[in-house]
Formats: C-alpha cells, sequence, structure tokens
C-alpha cells in the first residue's frame, strides 16, 4: 500500500527536516510540501540538519501548488486535526481508524484502476495489508500555527486526532508525523526489535553449585557466614543467582569476587 505524507504550507524548515527523519524511521519515503514558506526549504541548512541522514527523502521529497497535486494517486484520505470540526469526516484516533482500515470495515472508497495485474509476492502481500483496494493512503498536516484549514480537512475520509494531556494538546508538527508513522507501521505489521546484548552461554546447576561453595568459603572467612549457625543465607543466594539465570563469563566473575574476600581476610590474619 502507497503511503504519502503531505505537509501543508509549513512555517519552519526544521520541521521539514525533522518530518523526513520520523518517516524515514518507520520505512516511508514519499514526502511532499504544499506552499511551504521557503522555497528553498529543502536546501536550507537547517532542514539537512534536522533530517538527520535522511537526506534520500529529501532528495525524492515533491514541492507543489496545490493539495490537489499533492494527493494524486492516493484513495484514501486521513487529516490530521486536533479542533473538532462542525461538518465533516469522523474523528478517531491513528490506532482505531487503522485497524479499521486494515480489517477492511470501512466502506472500500474508490481509487484509480491498476494499469496491470501484478502477480508477484510483493503484490500479494500488499494486497493482503489492503483488503479494501485502497491505492494509497495520504497522510496530511497543516501548518503549526494554524493547523489544517476546513476546506482541506472536509476533503479526508477521517481526522485522526492523537489522544493528547486534555490540558495541554500542543504537539510539534514533526512529533505529530512521527506518531502517526510509528501507529501506521505498527498497523502494517512493525519491525522487530534487535537483541545486540552479548548473553554468553548460561551456566549449569554444577558451575552455580561450585561458584556457591566458593562463595560459602569465603563469606565464613569474612565473618558474614557462621557456618555453625548458617540459617537460610546459602539457599536464599541460591534462589538469587538461579532468578539471575547467570551466564558462565558470570560465573567466573563472581568466583573471582570470591577469591578476592579469601585473599583479602588472609591478609588481615597476618
Amino acid at each position: 500500500m502507497k503511503t504519502r505524507f503531505v505537509l501543508i504550507e509549513t512555517s519552519h524548515a526544521g520541521n521539514v527536516g525533522a518530518a523526513a527523519r520520523a518517516i524515514k524511521t518507520m520505512g516511508f519515503d514519499d514526502l511532499v510540501l504544499v506552499r511551504p514558506r521557503w522555497s528553498n526549504v529543502l536546501r536550507k541548512e537547517e532542514t539537512i540538519q534536522r533530517a538527520s541522514g535522511a537526506l534520500d527523502v529529501l532528495a525524492n521529497c515533491r514541492i507543489v501548488a496545490t493539495v490537489e497535486e499533492a494527493l494524486d494517486g492516493m484513495s484514501h484520505l486521513c487529516a490530521t486535526a486536533m479542533t473538532p470540526r462542525d461538518f465533516g469526516p469522523p474523528a478517531r484516533t491513528p490506532r482505531e481508524h487503522f485497524a479499521l482500515l486494515l480489517q477492511g470495515a470501512l466502506a472500500a472508497q474508490p481509487g484509480p484502476v491498476p494499469l496491470e495485474e501484478d502477480s508477484s509476492p510483493a503484490a500479494s502481500d500488499a494486497a493482503a495489508a489492503n483488503p479494501s483496494g485502497e491505492s494509497g493512503v495520504a497522510f496530511l498536516f497543516g501548518c503549526e500555527r494554524y493547523g489544517m484549514a476546513n476546506e482541506d480537512v472536509y476533503r479526508c475520509h477521517v481526522a485522526l486526532s492523537i489522544p493528547t494531556n486534555p490540558d495541554f494538546g500542543s504537539l510539534n508538527l514533526a512529533s505529530a508525523v512521527q506518531v502517526v508513522a510509528y501507529d501506521w507501521r505498527q498497523a502494517l505489521g512493525g519491525y522487530g526489535v534487535s537483541d545486540v546484548a552479548a548473553r554468553g552461554e548460561r551456566a549449569d546447576a554444577q558451575q552455580v553449585a561450585g561458584m556457591l561453595a566458593h562463595w560459602q568459603q569465603a563469606l565464613a572467612e569474612i565473618g558474614f557466614l557462621d557456618l555453625d549457625a548458617p540459617k537460610k543465607l546459602m539457599p536464599r543466594l541460591n534462589q538469587m543467582f538461579n532468578r539471575a539465570q547467570l551466564t558462565q563469563e558470570e560465573i567466573h566473575i563472581l568466583r573471582g569476587v570470591a577469591k578476592a574476600m579469601l585473599r583479602t581476610a588472609e591478609a588481615t590474619k597476618r
């Protein structure tokens, strides 16, 4: 499913760059600007700095004169409007609306007819995520100061409203783009989280028991454990280390601690 982000009459160059960065982090790259304040906004230093590496999105970004041009090829239009309108599309949270859209619970909107049938696996995946036959979804964002004009909201199928603090609903434009892009990506399936931390090989029961025996000896030597009245110290330590699911490297560290305690106790006796 095609996804496009449309910024209407954006007045701050930094927001254009930040919006480009926001959509790229969620795997999108189609950004269109309608009558931005600066005709050279894509080349301004602040834009490039705030894009933080999303230069390909800026390179592909188009600047157009009308909202109609920006929406070419799009068939499902989502306004982002914090202020309710007394007339116009229904207001929903992004997650609520995306769930309805992808489940096919919304009436299909007329869209352009494909030029040819595509039976590729990629096309099949897109069709599975696009049960109502939408050719593209566009998210429209108004200018920073006034938001979206009524006529632009009225042309849309929904007015997305991000749930915010009722006493302070002011959300930066680029932040709003990030929230919508994130929720839309999650609705489409999202990305997995990669655990890059090196966990090491888990210690077995025998290694844990050997370490505990070493600690028992060290704790007794420094006077922390009374071997004649040990109470439940060692079983409690055993349970604590079991919950920690120690790795072999961590066993070596704990044995090093025990060895240092024994060495200190021996030096104290001299």
